[in-house]
């Protein structure tokens, strides 16, 4: 038998080492962009032309665009929720904004629904922190239980971030200048009066990606207050789109609201500084961005022609843009016309990241990587899900897509919806009761997944008035007021 030199052995242990110490160095950074209140047409990578969002699109010419991302709710706390654990919010009872809407004399009675995620599930950050990452939050929480003697368990620093700047209780700007300074929000700077959120924000983001950008690799979860209101822009960029929209052409029905248009361009103008810190830094082939929404814009012209908008069940408060950038691996340039959702996210940015699964933890992602590489076109999945018992704009409902299908029953009195979304995917044709079948199976699956994830039930409210009995109430009160003068 052949000995080796001593020498030989330990070149060859230093090769074998070195695929280990190599794949380490290239761990991916990512860089997750959650915007608020965010319209499926609201960017000109998805249609607009009164918004002017160059950066945006180019990340979308750099990565793949999705055409069928959805959010896990069609408001926000439960949105954020499904991302960051990889569940449906109805799996974890946490189906509203915190702390949601009081109905007392509602026909139906709003469960006992929870206002935190529990800290005995490993979320996102917590997973990509035991991985080494450093992980960053920066932006809106809206994730605590508000008058709960748990509330200050809740912080981001709670579940896995190393750094909060921003996140707190509040679903929207609530300090003394709103988006303008002060913000009177977390370990964020409130500059100079005048100073914009948005941009106090990126400059905080900024500043963490020039910390981490020699050291760890890092997780920067930026978690933009904008688009939700109080609808507040800079003066010069109001009066920019003040401007514009008195001769602006509107084909498409768009939201020719300056202010708004001013908060859009903001947004894109924080993306363009991420997107050049990390060009500066020398990191930007080995960083995913992923940019996406938590629920749709705050009114019907934000949506690209998708029916309704945020606190509605249909399209346009769930459908959201998603764009991936992933150097090397996602085709510049590329679409995805797949069924994805948030929950997908979190088990997706594991498999990035070369790390295992966490299956018990995320009980409702499915990985999109295959979709971002090419390897495959679709996902072994047919169907997504929607629960949201509680009142909004919409009546309470549940939901299911199957394929191209979608169902929509409403709790108050069973009614449902059926649409062909590739037919009509403005949802204006209602054929439940032309495919009474179709709609009969899709109910069947829908209550099938509820008890699997034990969706909580509305139940039968004792307080009930009905509707026109409190409208006899207003107006007889109305004549006793009258009656007084």
């Amino acid at each position: 038998m052949k000995i080796l030199h001593p020498i030989c052995l330990s070149l060859l242990a230093l090769l074998l080492l070195t695929p280990s110490l190599s794949a380490e160095q290239a761990k991916p950074n990512f860089v997750f962009l959650l915007v608020d209140d965010l319209g499926w047409g609201d960017f000109g990578c998805y249609g607009a032309e009164f918004y002017e969002t160059p950066h945006i699109d180019k990340l979308a010419s750099d990565g793949m665009l999705f055409t069928n991302s959805y959010a896990a709710c069609t408001v926000c706390s439960p949105s954020r929720a499904a991302i960051l654990s990889g569940c449906y919010p109805a799996r974890l009872q946490l189906t509203d904004w915190i702390t949601g809407h009081k109905r007392p004399h509602a026909k139906l009675s709003v469960p006992d629904w929870n206002m935190r995620i529990e800290h005995d599930r490993v979320l996102l950050p917590e997973a990509l922190k035991e991985a080494g990452y450093a992980t960053g939050f920066f932006g809106k929480w809206h994730l605590m239980p508000i008058g709960e003697p748990d509330f200050d368990e809740h912080y981001p620093t709670s579940h896995g971030f190393d750094v909060n700047v921003g996140g707190r209780e509040w679903g929207q700007p609530k300090g003394p200048g709103r988006y303008f300074s002060p913000f009177g929000m977390p370990n964020l700077d409130d500059g100079e009066s005048g100073d914009f959120l948005t941009d106090k924000l990126t400059d905080a983001a900024v500043d963490f990606l020039d910390t981490e950008a020699d050291q760890n690799p890092f997780l920067l979860y930026f978690s933009y207050y904008t688009l939700h209101g109080p609808i507040m822009a800079p003066p010069e960029l109001v009066e920019k789109y003040r401007n514009k929209a008195k001769t602006f052409e509107n084909s498409k029905n768009e939201f020719l609201n300056p202010a708004r248009a001013g908060m859009v361009e903001k947004l894109d103008d924080s993306v363009g500084r991420i997107m050049a810190k990390l060009e500066e830094r020398g990191i930007a082939e080995n960083t995913v961005i992923i940019l996406t929404g938590d629920n749709g814009g705050d009114n019907d012209r934000t949506t690209g022609g998708l029916r309704d908008f945020k606190g509605f069940s249909h399209e346009g408060a769930v459908r959201e843009p998603l764009v991936v950038k992933w150097p090397g691996h996602a085709e510049p340039g590329s679409t995805c016309d797949e069924m994805v959702i948030g929950t997908d996210l979190y088990p997706t940015m594991l498999q990035i990241a070369g790390l295992a699964p966490r299956p018990d933890e995320h009980l409702d992602g499915v990985s999109i990587t295959p979709l971002l590489t090419g390897a495959e076109t679709t996902l072994p999945r047919q169907s997504l899900y929607w629960h949201y018992p509680h009142y909004h704009r919409t009546q309470p409902y549940g939901a299911v897509r199957h394929d191209d299908w979608k169902l929509i029953e409403f709790f108050e009195d069973g009614r449902l919806e059926l649409f062909n979304l590739k037919t009509d995917p403005f949802e204006t044709k209602d054929v439940a009761s032309k495919r009474p079948e179709k709609a009969k199976q899709l109910l069947a699956e829908l209550n099938h997944w509820r008890d699997e994830v034990n969706a909580q039930p509305m139940t039968a409210n004792p307080d009930w008035i009905p509707e026109n009995t409190k409208k006899k109430q207003r107006q007889k009160s109305q004549q006793q007021r009258q009656d007084k003068k």
